[in-house]
């Protein structure tokens, strides 16, 4: 059985590795205090936008109650890495989410940024500038 793999992207690699999280010490900082702003970003721009910042992140806090926020943030971590596709590593995304939360949600957020994605302003990130002024109808115009 002949099987075609030329279809198929090539993987990436991660631009940052997973314990580079001091390299940007604003979102380090800001991931060690409050995880949920950093993984509402992340997840805004890898939803494309679908759902917002603030959602995610209150979704995130919740599940901070209960212990279980890594089961989400690991979710988003697997879209990322498929959307780019780069490898599982240096373990599955859960245990990575699971064991350094914090590191994770470093390493995503600088890999969106090296792809030219702003997850400081998502909505920004998601849809960037408008190519071209809306037309408005000559029966709008007074």
């Amino acid at each position: 059985m002949n099987v075609d793999y030329a279809d198929r992207p090539q993987q990436s690699n991660w631009s940052v590795g997973l314990c580079k999280c001091g390299e940007d010490v604003t979102t380090c900082c800001i991931t060690c205090f409050l995880p949920c702003i950093t993984f509402g970003r992340i997840a805004e721009v890898v939803d494309e936008g679908r759902n917002s910042c603030l959602s995610h992140s209150i979704v995130y806090g919740l599940l901070c109650t209960m212990q279980c926020q890594w089961v989400y943030s690991c979710m988003y971590r697997q879209r990322l890495r498929q959307k780019f596709v780069l490898p599982d590593e240096p373990c599955g995304d859960c245990c990575v989410h699971f064991c350094c939360e914090p590191c994770a949600l470093c390493q995503e957020h600088a890999e969106l940024k090296s792809r030219g994605f702003n997850p400081s302003n998502p909505s920004k990130g998601c849809i960037g500038p408008p190519t071209a002024a809306p037309q408005v109808p000559p029966s709008m115009i007074k």
